[in-house]
């Protein structure tokens, strides 16, 4: 017994000054840390995509808040934002043409908003333009679009911007989803719609320029199906392409590829991209809404 005392004693002598011993992490220590971190991921993953629900679901509440917007306005004016008569217009005190007032595309009272003449109804000239001019003089949208008098005001006698717009904003209202996208607004076929599109700029020549990214095709499909049918080429929700012409068909093909939109051949059964690995995150869609 003596002799192991004393040899533990010599051991206890030899340990280097300030040495302690270390204990590792146990496996239920280890398992503890991993759950928790996996509760963190997890957390944020689904934070995520709440947030993105949320985008949806404003920027929905959005196009719902503009067709009660014109609604009123009809109501109140008897005429559309925008397509309102000159004359009607100055006499409620709001934004009136002059010079091309009731011409094609200028306050001419069809029923239809319309750019400034018959082969650019889509463009930002005129009544494309007044539309949203017309509403924050009654006040019926947020913020004061198209009164910027150093761009963004339309002209009075041509209907176009004063200036090359580099702050859409100015001229249109941001969607609550993707940056740098706005609504702007046009007629087809004898109906008005709202077309959500990514616009860099509105130029004094009546044209949009645009960025390269709007909508994914799984964004655009989760408004689409909150609004209508969930089908790209049918009901009051379409899928439309980036172009600086607003109503021009999507990026399409039969298999999921990068950049493509929807799924078909173009017909009214195509569907939207919705494969994530494949083309369902890029945003490659813009949306267009119809009037109600």
């Amino acid at each position: 017994m003596d002799s192991q005392i004393n040899n533990k004693n010599l051991v206890e002598d030899f340990k280097v000054p300030g040495q302690r011993k270390e204990g590792g992490f146990t496996l239920i220590e280890l398992s503890i840390v991993l759950v928790i971190i996996g509760l963190i991921v997890g957390g944020i993953l689904v934070g995520q995509d709440l947030i993105k629900a949320a985008e949806i679901r404003a920027t929905v509440g959005q196009v719902e808040k503009y067709n009660s917007a014109v609604n009123t306005f009809r109501t109140k004016y008897n005429a559309l934002p925008g397509d309102i008569t000159s004359t009607q217009a100055i006499a409620f005190g709001l934004f009136s043409e002059t010079t091309l007032a009731g011409t094609s595309g200028h306050q001419n009272g069809n029923g239809l908003i319309e750019g400034c003449t018959a082969s650019g109804v889509l463009t930002p000239c005129g009544e494309t333009l007044s539309f949203w001019r017309h509403l924050s003089d009654a006040q019926l949208v947020d913020g004061q679009l198209g009164t910027n008098t150093s761009d963004a005001l339309p002209d009075v006698t041509t209907g176009l911007v004063t200036a090359l717009v580099s702050v859409p904003s100015r001229s249109l209202p941001p969607t609550k989803t993707t940056p740098n996208n706005y609504f702007a607004v046009y007629s087809n076929a004898g109906l008005n719609y709202f077309q959500i599109m990514p616009i860099a700029t509105i130029t004094t020549a009546g044209a949009y320029t645009v960025n390269t990214v709007s909508l994914t095709p799984i964004q655009a499909y989760n408004m689409d199906i909150k609004l209508d049918d969930g089908m790209p080429n049918t009901g009051i929700v379409q899928a439309k392409a980036i172009t600086v012409t607003p109503n021009t068909a999507p990026s399409n093909n039969a298999a999921s590829t990068a950049n493509t939109c929807t799924l078909g051949a173009g017909v009214a059964t195509d569907t939207y991209n919705r494969v994530a690995a494949t083309g369902g995150n890029d945003g490659s869609c813009s949306l267009r809404f119809r009037f109600n």
